[in-house]
């Protein structure tokens, strides 16, 4: 006589590294996505600088440094209505589908050898990730319950996925630039969000339910206003291009500083309303009053860490001699110096965040530390720009300088992103996953406008002046950390339920 086969309900649950399967989906969807978007970044001031003749759009280098920034600020701006769209209208699932698809369609006018088409295609990938890009992190922390304990492992998982691809990236990239062009390179960048599209699709069913719930469904007396609000805002944008227009007198400077406009008043009016809102419990308000300090130091950093691909990527083709390890290090390369970084020290991470659960250092001590490093990457860039005239300045300074932010970025991003879900509203889920993209946006925004008011000053001073901006800031945050701590500590994760 056999025995009987165990009913399939009583077998182990087929899991990803210890995580629901529905994290491998998301990790293969975020890896090809960020493989496009860094792959693009990677050479996209190199385009806009560059001189029509070789191909380049033809801008000069403060004002090319100044889009790019501005650029990235939008691609997080525009997650606002990523985030509104999943919590009011189609759920996160259909809006990281229809990102992905705008994404594709904005690599691909990119990869056109047309200026105009050009402008679209960056139009329309910050469309897309603005679709996108708040709703797949929420989609991670559905897989989980309110105080699961592998929420921060799963958010360092997630990390590694997004460094994964953007190591590669700038190396694919690079190499078609230099051997076809600028437009083969955003061309890879579009096959890129191909793959990510097909692993979503063939992995839809192993993501958790709810994210394809609407959260917060528009009531009718709401379906009936939103085309008037809509329009209202479109006003209110058209009004302040306008206005900065004749105010600046030039098309480009108009869009940077509407950019810049649009994501601090974003970000206030984010906070005021869900402060203000009726759907949001005594105890909500009190996790919100811990999260906006944390929030502000996390916009330091962005200012800073995310002037990879404008200020950064200058001094790597200007200030750096690419041949001082004896090879000839392609300026793209730096860009692949963080993914490699992350990719090392991000499980090393994620297991010292699970093993020193509940102790020192807490999560806004995490933040402080981040917002310190950044500050302090800015402090010794300032010193090799002064030591190093000219293109004399070793490989070494820069790939040091994005190590000590990849280091400050392990202690402030994935927590962050942990941190978001854990302490939003639940009646702003996707929302409040916007407003951390916010941070980015706002940080970026800042750097665009300190790009152009410092235009023609040493480069020194201008690393030394953000820098020392962020140092501040960090070291604010430890001092306050105890007081943040207190008001959020009822919402981290349940630590008392983790293995010994």
């Amino acid at each position: 006589m056999t025995a009987a086969t165990p009913p399939a309900a009583s077998r182990p649950e087929r899991t990803f590294l210890g995580h629901p399967r529905g994290l491998a989906t998301l990790f293969n969807v975020e890896l090809w996505e960020r493989f496009s978007y860094y792959g693009m970044r990677a050479i996209l001031l190199y385009y806009i600088v560059d001189a029509a003749a070789n191909g380049g759009l033809g801008l000069d280098q403060p004002l090319g440094e100044a889009v790019v920034a501005t650029y990235g600020a939008a691609v997080y701006l525009l997650s606002v209505i990523g985030g509104w769209l999943a919590d009011r209208v189609i759920g996160a699932q259909r809006s990281v589908f229809a990102g992905g698809v705008v994404i594709m369609a904005g690599h691909l006018s990119l990869a056109a050898p047309m200026d105009v088409v050009s402008w679209l295609g960056i139009a329309l990938v910050a469309f897309g990730t603005g679709l996108l890009k708040p709703n797949v992190s929420t989609m991670v922390g559905h897989l989980y319950g309110e105080r699961d304990p592998r929420k921060d492992s799963a958010f360092t998982l997630f990390y590694i996925a997004i460094n994964i691809g953007a190591l590669f990236a700038p190396f694919v990239v690079a190499f078609l630039r230099d051997h076809w062009g600028y437009h083969a390179g955003f061309a890879a960048a579009a096959v890129g969000m191909l793959f990510a599209l097909v692993a979503y699709v063939v992995g839809r069913g192993t993501l958790a339910p709810m994210s394809n719930d609407v959260p917060n469904p528009l009531r009718p007396r709401d379906s009936a206003r939103t085309p008037l609000l809509a329009l209202g805002l479109v006003a209110f944008v058209v009004a302040v291009l306008v206005l900065t227009r004749l105010a600046r007198g030039a098309w480009v400077d108009a869009v940077i500083d509407t950019v810049s406009i649009l994501s601090v008043v974003a970000s206030v009016a984010y906070f005021v309303v869900m402060f203000r809102s009726k759907d949001v419990t005594r105890a909500e308000r009190t996790h919100l009053t811990a999260y906006l300090p944390m929030w502000i130091g996390a916009v330091l950093f962005w200012m800073i860490f995310e002037q990879a691909a404008s200020k950064m990527a200058s001094y790597a083709a200007n200030r750096t001699d690419l041949d001082s390890l004896g090879f000839h290090f392609s300026e793209e390369w730096f860009q692949s110096i963080n993914p490699i970084t992350i990719t090392i020290l991000a499980p090393l991470f994620g297991l010292l965040w699970v093993r020193r659960a509940g102790r020192f250092p807490s999560t806004p001590m995490k933040f402080a530390t981040g917002v310190t490093l950044a500050g302090l990457s800015f402090v010794v860039l300032s010193a090799a720009a002064a030591a190093f005239p000219g293109a004399t300045s070793p490989v070494y300074v820069l790939v040091g300088v994005f190590v000590i932010q990849t280091v400050g970025e392990l202690c402030l991003s994935p927590v962050g992103l942990s941190a978001t879900t854990s302490l939003a509203p639940k009646a702003f889920a996707s929302q409040a996953m916007a407003l951390w993209f916010l941070a980015p946006a706002t940080g970026q925004s800042i750097a665009a406008q300190l790009i152009r008011a410092m235009e023609g000053l040493p480069d020194g001073r201008f690393f030394l002046t953000l820098g020392g901006m962020a140092v501040v800031v960090g070291v604010a945050l430890a001092v306050i950390s105890p007081w943040i701590h207190a008001r959020m500590r009822d919402a981290e994760p349940d630590h008392d339920a983790l293995p010994e």
